[in-house]
């Protein structure tokens, strides 16, 4: 079990001095070379940059997914460096959840099956998950589609019902990484609308990439990387 020492005056996330070397010698490529960066729970937080900048291999240290070279990332205040891989796993499975451009839902299962899977993972029983994974389709509008596999619904649609996966474990952090890049304008507004409502109804917090400035506009602060480093990183303005 994953003891947390998080308090209200700690951040949610806390990376200090993170750096990520790929290779050695002259082959070493450095792509982030020093970040600090905290975020608070509850906050919805964009990540901007371009390719190369080290947005991507932050949002893979954040998710647990690599490791950093040096530097310290700390979880509810519990240094990640420190847990054994099945930890970090167990972290990942416990607090967080995924959304990416890409949809990822199995073709030949229905989207209750779909929202499902992350409880089997859990060893959650047929019946529990069952009502968990209806009730995660219904916060996204998606409950009447329930039997609908993904090749009878539309992009906006399949990103409703990988949103609703992500979220049926009612995690405490939802990272998206270009959540809106397959869609088009109106799907895309649609979805930030309910993100935007994940943060503000269910608490979740949300940090997410995006290239494109009218999706970062939905959020309550943006991040932009450059060069392996923070280059700016400001509050929108905005109320949730």
């Amino acid at each position: 079990m994953i003891v947390s020492n998080h308090t209200g005056n700690q951040p949610l996330i806390e990376l200090q001095g993170v750096t990520k070397v790929y290779g050695t010698g002259q082959a070493a490529m450095h792509a982030l070379r020093g970040i600090d960066l905290s975020i608070d729970e509850g906050e919805f937080a964009v990540v901007m940059g371009p390719s190369g900048s080290g947005k991507s291999t932050c949002m893979n240290i954040l998710g647990c997914l690599d490791t950093p070279t040096a530097g310290a990332y700390r979880f509810k205040g519990i240094e990640v460096g420190n847990l054994t891989r099945n930890q970090r796993t167990r972290l990942r499975r416990l607090y967080l959840g995924f959304v990416f451009q890409g949809y990822n839902l199995l073709n030949r299962t229905s989207a209750l099956e779909n929202v499902e899977l992350p409880l089997i993972y859990r060893g959650v029983p047929s019946g529990a998950r069952r009502t968990q994974a209806l009730e995660a389709l219904e916060i996204v509008g998606l409950k009447e589609w329930k039997s609908h596999t993904p090749g009878e619904l539309s992009g906006g649609q399949q990103q409703r019902v990988a949103i609703a996966r992500a979220i049926v474990t009612k995690p405490t952090v939802l990272f998206a990484d270009e959540p809106t890049g397959n869609l088009d304008t109106a799907r895309s507004h649609e979805i930030m609308a309910l993100l935007t409502g994940l943060n503000r109804d269910q608490g979740i917090t949300i940090v997410m990439v995006t290239h494109e400035q009218d999706m970062a506009a939905y959020a309550k602060r943006t991040v932009r990387f450059l060069d392996g480093l923070v280059d700016s990183d400001e509050r929108n303005g905005r109320t949730p």
